[in-house]
């Protein structure tokens, strides 16, 4: 069974199906021809089972195909080009591991090149780069990679690909999904935007086409014939390739002796058993005359899609940008720089979590729920193991801070001034705490609250105060906080705890003190008192080298603030943007320039008859967007942060009518929406935060984002690129083409941007489809999904698609009851996405400067810069021979990045393996590195 992939169908529709290009069928096409049979398995590592259960039936295949290898050197097989299928099967069968290598050796069995088959748009760039680099580096101890990008399964394909794929040395990709119609043969040119191209082979039928040509051996002559002449309409008089094989299955024990009797048979084709290596082998990577593609591919035409893995169980996506953030954006780089001593192994095994989390079939969520419990620990294994290595890092830099400062740790490649939020001591009669800087200046600040200071007051009998005091000490640790100083006094033991505590203070000799004392005093109750250091939480406005620390200290007194955030007659304002909440509860937002979005944040909710993989509305739906109540209320008052909170409650349908989701229940639950909108000084963006719970089933939640203009067109940023979208899909193969697009760190049309904290489904509606929703005069929206609720894998009658897309298995968790929250900022502007700096405030939103407590002995307050980059994106910083940075340029034009680093002695420019390209001069601790528009490059610094 593949119902994810081609179906047997597939392949005989494709001469159907194509545009332009065919061969004419003369006296000549009678010849004999030859079609490279690619024996095969697409190895799904998890989804409709988890991972353990579809390992049980890898090693089973595996026993069978390893003798077939090794008992005929005719015989070939690819093992889907991904080494975890390798890995999986050697951790329960570790004493075949000589005869793999052998049978790679030998060129029989195809590994890798992958680590797995990620989806390419639900990981970051960065992700895709480590794949690549742990498959590949596994693959030579395995005997050799095989030197095809191969991609068979993926939901879509990022734009970068081909520019990474060269990145590693390979000139050749093979995919199927996401191929437009404009290409009407098996090959084309996929070009990256950087103007990299690979030559790649595109799979007509699928990565099974060939998958019924084998099934009946009384039919093999008559189904080769067949399938050799379908093949025409895309291969011309080019020798077909035939892919051999499906999901989790293994070629029939007969499949030689069935290619040996088309040989003799005298028919007009002849076989040739392959891997997909050797059957790509003679093709010519820089072929005249065949298609070019520029950018990512997602359309609808060859294949289908399946959408709709963007927006189900969205917690999953939500912890994997997070936990890769965790990773790439602070605990890589920060350990790198400060705590190198704190990376391995550590971040090597988070990142085999992530990489292996990227999965088409685990990360998308289209499995079964014990899948996506799995991929969920996986992930939180990630993000745990990355947290570990940042606060050791932290730690680190902390210890030669002062003990009363805090410190404040800059994870971008340039000086920030931003917001922190921090605790520090203060004494209660100070009025205002401002902060210190290293240079004598001070930071202004806002107080959040003020800790509570007594952590236990409670009377004991004398004979029981010893042991109270004995149960309450752990150490030196006395209600998670260190013991500073300990006193007994008329009847009375008081405890003084804070951050630091006394080194000296021992808890048995304190409590033979205090028995002596409890023997000579008069009988009576004893008093227990702990009392915690006046501490505050507060948030400030620092500043911190780039991709380095300054260390801060709290003082009496205030800062000036030249454009506090304030809440004045119900509205916000920070002098850049104001808020203004409307009645209905959306909201209407007015940049720094004059651009106004009105009705922003418009809930609405409607039915959803579709699956994993794809929305379905019902034949009838109902759509509610308008709700019973709304209440607003402010919370934060400012000067840093002002905030208010608006509460809409709505009445939404239960779930759909029946199974095949005609319509939407009459009975509906009450359920309210709430939306904080946060303004903070200096930004020119409102952030918002949208929550719920969940209590229907079957249903889709959208936030609609008027936009200011008229859009023709979208922008999304995501894995080293940012691409233009139409309002219109491509559509074909039986599958509805929806305009749903992810974007990863922002979305922007029509002078409206969206920040996001995670890879996030949104579409660009033409006009709001709501009768007497104002939207303002411009028209367009920005639907962003903020839940998709779905109770099955797949659908076998599906609203917008023509057949299944995998099995019919309930997933009741992928409902997603409970609370959701999502996360984004809005970006009111003039122009386009480039000059409204969007790369600039999306860094800013989504990588947050982070404090930790000073440890140290000194009393100076200090700073110390890290890397800083002019004229292009940093993307990552590893310890690989030194300081390896990863630079991205987001232009259309040529630039030229430069790189400082105190103490920098060389510098050289390197590929995406590491290997240096090209050597660079230093001046004054500087580097420069010409780039191409879109260009993925690397320095490596040692300093």
């Amino acid at each position: 069974m593949n119902p994810k992939g081609p179906t047997s169908a597939d392949w005989a529709l494709t001469a159907r199906r194509v545009r332009g290009y065919r061969a004419e069928v003369t006296d000549a096409t009678n010849t004999r021809r030859t079609v490279h049979v690619v024996p095969h398995t697409h190895w799904d590592r998890e989804w409709y089972e988890p991972f353990q259960r579809f390992r049980l039936q890898l090693v089973d295949l595996l026993d069978t195909v390893l003798p077939r290898l090794e008992a005929d050197p005719r015989f070939r097989f690819t093992l889907d080009g991904q080494t975890a299928a390798v890995d999986d099967y050697l951790e329960v069968r570790p004493d075949a591991l000589p005869r793999v290598v052998e049978l790679v050796r030998t060129g029989q069995l195809a590994v890798g090149p992958w680590r797995v088959l990620a989806d390419s748009f639900l990981c970051s760039g960065e992700n895709l780069v480590r794949n690549l680099e742990i498959g590949l580096a596994r693959s030579a101890e395995l005997g050799g990679a095989m030197r095809v990008g191969y991609i068979p399964d993926q939901f879509g394909h990022t734009a970068q690909l081909p520019q990474i794929l060269r990145g590693f040395g390979f000139d050749q990709a093979c995919l199927w999904r996401g191929v437009p119609g404009s290409v009407d043969r098996h090959a084309f040119h996929w070009v990256s935007p950087d103007g990299s191209s690979v030559r790649t082979e595109y799979l007509p039928g699928g990565y099974g086409n060939a998958s019924v040509m084998f099934t009946d051996p009384a039919k093999t002559v008559e189904r080769s014939i067949a399938f050799a002449e379908q093949m025409r309409a895309w291969f011309g008089d080019t020798e077909p390739l035939a892919m051999y094989g499906t999901d989790h299955s293994a070629p029939i024990p007969t499949l030689l002796d069935q290619v040996g009797a088309v040989q003799a048979s005298g028919a007009e084709v002849t076989l040739r058993l392959e891997t997909l290596a050797e059957a790509l082998a003679g093709r010519d990577p820089q072929e005249a005359g065949l298609p070019q593609v520029l950018g990512e591919l997602r359309s609808h035409a060859r294949a289908n899609l399946l959408p709709g893995i963007l927006s189900v169980r969205v917690a999953v996506k939500q912890a994997m940008a997070e936990a890769e953030r965790m990773v790439e954006r602070y605990a890589e780089p920060l350990s790198a720089l400060w705590c190198p001593q704190a990376a391995e192994p550590f971040l090597s095994m988070a990142w085999l979590r992530l990489v292996d989390a990227s999965c088409h079939d685990s990360v998308t969520g289209c499995g079964a729920d014990t899948t996506a419990q799995q991929v969920a620990a996986r992930i939180a294994e990630a993000e745990q193991l990355g947290s570990a290595v940042r606060d050791r890092t932290l730690n680190d830099i902390a210890s030669g801070a002062p003990s009363d400062s805090v410190v404040v740790v800059n994870p971008s490649a340039h000086e920030r001034t931003d917001l922190v939020r921090c605790q520090v001591v203060a004494p209660e009669s100070w009025a205002d705490v401002a902060l210190e800087l290293p240079d004598g200046t001070l930071a202004p600040t806002q107080e959040i609250r003020r800790a509570e200071r007594n952590l236990i007051d409670a009377a004991f009998p004398a004979a029981d105060v010893v042991n109270a005091v004995r149960r309450r000490t752990f150490g030196q640790v006395m209600y998670s906080r260190a013991i500073q100083r300990a006193e007994i006094s008329d009847h009375t033991v008081t405890f003084t705890v804070g951050r630091i505590g006394d080194p000296g203070y021992d808890v048995e000799r304190f409590a033979d003190e205090l028995t002596e004392a409890v023997a000579a005093s008069s009988p009576g109750d004893w008093r227990l008192r702990v009392i915690d250091e006046p501490g505050r939480e507060l948030l400030a406005l620092t500043t911190a080298p780039a991709l380095g620390w300054a260390s801060v200290r709290p003082r009496s007194g205030s800062a000036p603030l030249s454009a506090p955030v304030s809440i004045v007659e119900g509205s916000l304002h920070n002098g850049l943007v104001s808020v203004v909440v409307n009645e209905d509860g959306t909201l209407r937002i007015t940049g720094s320039d004059g651009t106004v979005l009105d009705g922003v944040g418009r809930i609405v909710d409607g039915g959803d008859a579709g699956d994993s993989y794809n929305y379905g509305p019902p034949v009838t739906d109902t759509l509610v967007d308008k709700p019973t109540a709304v209440t607003v209320v402010a919370a934060e008052q400012g000067p840093l942060v002002a905030s208010l909170v608006v509460h809409r409650t709505y009445d939404w349908p239960l779930g759909l009518v029946d199974f095949d989701g005609t319509a939407r229940t009459p009975e509906t639950v009450s359920v309210g929406v709430t939306t904080r909108v946060e303004l903070r000084v200096n930004e020119p963006f409102v952030r918002v935060e949208v929550s719920f719970d969940n209590r229907s089933v079957d249903h889709r939640v959208r936030f609609h984002l008027p936009t200011a203009r008229t859009a023709t067109s979208s922008h999304a940023e995501g894995q080293f690129s940012v691409v233009e979208r139409g309002l219109v899909n491509e559509g074909g193969n039986g599958e509805h083409p929806l305009p749903t697009f992810p974007a990863s760190s922002f979305v922007d049309a029509g002078g409206a941007g969206v920040l996001l904290h995670n890879v996030t489904e949104y579409e660009v509606l033409a006009e709001e489809p709501l009768a007497g929703s104002s939207t303002g005069a411009a028209g367009s929206v920005i639907a962003i999904t903020l839940l998709r609720a779905t109770g099955a894998i797949s659908r076998n009658l599906h609203p917008l698609r023509a057949e299944p897309a995998g099995p019919t298995t309930p997933i009741p968790e992928a409902q997603v009851p409970g609370v959701t929250v999502s996360q984004f900022a809005i970006f009111p502007h003039a122009g386009d996405w480039a000059s409204a700096n969007l790369m600039d405030a999306a860094e800013r939103y989504r990588n947050p400067l982070i404090t930790v407590a000073g440890t140290g002995t000194t009393s100076e307050l200090a700073s110390a810069e890290g890397i800083t980059v002019t004229g292009a994106t940093a993307c990552g910083l590893r310890q690989r021979n030194g300081l390896e940075l990863r630079l991205v340029s987001y232009s259309d034009s040529e630039s030229t990045a430069k790189v400082s680093l105190p103490g920098v002695t060389a510098a050289a420019r390197v590929d995406l393996t590491g290997a240096v390209v090209e050597e660079l001069s230093v001046v004054d601790g500087s580097a420069e590195v010409p780039l191409r528009p879109w260009e993925i490059t690397g320095i490596r610094l040692t300093r």
